[in-house]
């Protein structure tokens, strides 16, 4: 098993981030969606699209790549195989998967942030099985079963509905596909969780004041604030209709990727 990898079953502008930690104080401890609007959330996108990938790369040490391809991995696929990667941004993990499935396969990537997605459409360009679609990830515009696998990498915080989120996943694949879901939690123990979210809090701004984003950056972490660690996560998943959820942890438990099944009809 890799590094820290367990199973289990069981605004854009700095109003933005100011009212959504407002409104968070007066939250429950663990939310069950993103408090910040997703017209907000999507304007922000927008403006950090074009060093979206570098940050990323940066504040992972460089291994977003290596749980990418984890996610890939956790899908399932083979050749000829259809795959939907919601909250897709610029494409990375979905052009992973349209590798994965080849091109006799068929891979949508899905994002609210037309900033994001035109990167995206020039980043897969000779892809001919991908396909880049501007949508809402609680109103997928395709049909039930449409595919076997389904994917969300880092998306999951910005959904004003989390249940709501996985259940629309769980809607677009066919029964015995999988839905899988990478992004940030809140490692145990205590100790470490208040270390990592203050790190976080430091490094993501700081990461962004290097290509003039510092103040977009804010949300990021702040979005971690009451966000469903690993556990409470998986029970989302399940009370979504999802069944063997497993959880796998990377990044010294900083990040979860969890997998769960759509059941077969009755």
């Amino acid at each position: 098993m890799s590094e820290g990898a367990v199973d289990e079953r069981d605004r854009d502008l700095e109003a933005t981030a100011d009212a959504g930690r407002a409104a968070r104080e007066g939250a429950s401890a663990v939310r069950s969606g993103n408090t910040v609007p997703p017209p907000s959330v999507t304007a922000m996108f927008d403006r950090i699209a074009p060093v979206y990938d570098r940050l990323n790369t940066l504040m992972t040490f460089g291994q977003d790549g290596r749980w990418r391809r984890a996610a890939v991995d956790a899908c399932g696929l083979r050749p000829g195989d259809r795959a939907i990667d919601v909250a897709c941004g610029t494409g990375r993990l979905t052009i992973a998967l349209a590798e994965r499935v080849g091109p006799f396969g068929r891979v949508v990537g899905v994002d609210r942030s037309t900033g994001m997605i035109e990167l995206a459409r020039a980043a897969a360009r000779d892809l001919v099985q991908v396909e880049f679609v501007v949508a809402d990830a609680l109103a997928l515009p395709v049909e039930d079963g449409s595919f076997d696998a389904a994917t969300i990498a880092f998306g999951l915080r910005n959904l004003p509905d989390f249940e709501a989120g996985f259940r629309e996943l769980a809607r677009v694949v066919r029964p015995g596909g999988r839905v899988v879901c990478l992004e940030l939690t809140q490692p145990r123990p205590a100790i470490w969780a208040k270390t990592f979210r203050a790190l976080f809090g430091r490094l993501a701004p700081l990461a962004g004041r290097l290509y003039g984003v510092g103040d977009t950056y804010r949300y990021l972490p702040e979005s971690l604030d009451g966000f469903p660690d690993a556990p409470h996560l998986a029970a989302i998943m399940r009370r979504a209709g999802l069944v063997d959820v497993r959880i796998r942890r990377f990044g010294l438990a900083t990040v979860a990727l969890h997998v769960g099944r759509v059941p077969p009809r009755d």
